[in-house]
């Protein structure tokens, strides 16, 4: 069976990649169990000071959960309850001292930008386009990125992307400070590893007390992201019983357009 996550140490950086290009390198419950695993890892071991996060192929970065796993095996194909704690991907809740450098080869629609918004840096192929479509679905970005989205670009363009589900270019995305480089995908990967040895090569200590004071960790969690998660949960947990939730999930499974009752 082929590995959906792959780890490769290069000097201090741990390279992780989400190996499913066949399913656009969205998430099941093994993705979820390899990411978080390799964060352990990445967190445990001295030597590794920063991590690198890409998807494998050139088309996708990450399509968010896969809607098979969710179909047959409901929420527990996507996130196993035993690392629910994790976060979706077991990544999102999942607050390590190492910098994350998020490698964007491709498209990152929906868990795909969450993935992004958990990371600290984010380098993107010239091809790529970020966004939450969830509203086209029936959904909201139940994996942080209703909250963490109007926190890293301005709250304007935040709630127009959230309320459209449209999509946003990469050159719009670095605009707006959601990326931090945009290169030709062919780059992306060694442009995220040149930054990663650029942080590596700082005092490693002072640099994870760096990234958890910006990021207020405190024990592992974030404290101010909280209430975020809370409403969150709330408005999945009401929508999940709502006839346009399934009329959007089906509408999507039979590449129609959905028609919506607001109900």
């Amino acid at each position: 069976m082929t590995e959906v996550v792959l780890t490769e140490t290069c000097g201090h950086t741990m390279i992780v990649t989400i190996n499913r290009p066949a399913a656009a390198n969205s998430i099941n419950a093994d993705v979820h169990r390899g990411l978080g695993e390799a964060w352990e890892l990445a967190q445990d071991t001295d030597e590794i000071r920063v991590v690198v996060l890409t998807g494998a192929g050139e088309a996708t970065f990450c399509a968010g959960a896969d809607l098979k796993a969710l179909g047959t095996s409901g929420p527990d194909g996507v996130t196993p309850p035993e690392t629910a704690h994790w976060g979706f991907a077991g990544v999102v809740k999942h607050h390590i001292t190492k910098p994350i450098i998020a490698a964007v080869n491709g498209n990152a629609l929906g868990g795909g930008t969450e993935l992004a918004l958990a990371s600290d840096l984010v380098v993107a192929a010239d091809t790529s386009t970020f966004g939450l479509p969830e509203v086209k679905r029936g959904l909201i970005a139940g994996a942080g990125g209703v909250f963490r989205l109007v926190t890293a670009i301005p709250r304007a363009v935040a709630l127009e992307l959230l309320l459209t589900g449209n999509a946003l270019s990469a050159e719009d995305a670095l605009r707006w400070g959601l990326v931090n480089r945009v290169v030709p995908q062919a780059e992306v990967l060694a442009t995220a590893l040149a930054l990663a040895e650029t942080i590596a090569g700082g005092a490693p200590l002072a640099v994870q007390a760096s990234k958890t004071v910006a990021r207020g960790i405190v024990d592992g969690a974030v404290p101010s992201e909280a209430e975020g998660w809370a409403l969150t949960e709330q408005a999945l947990a009401q929508l999940s019983a709502s006839a346009d939730t399934m009329e959007g999930i089906m509408a999507f499974l039979e590449k129609r357009d959905p028609i919506w009752s607001g109900k």
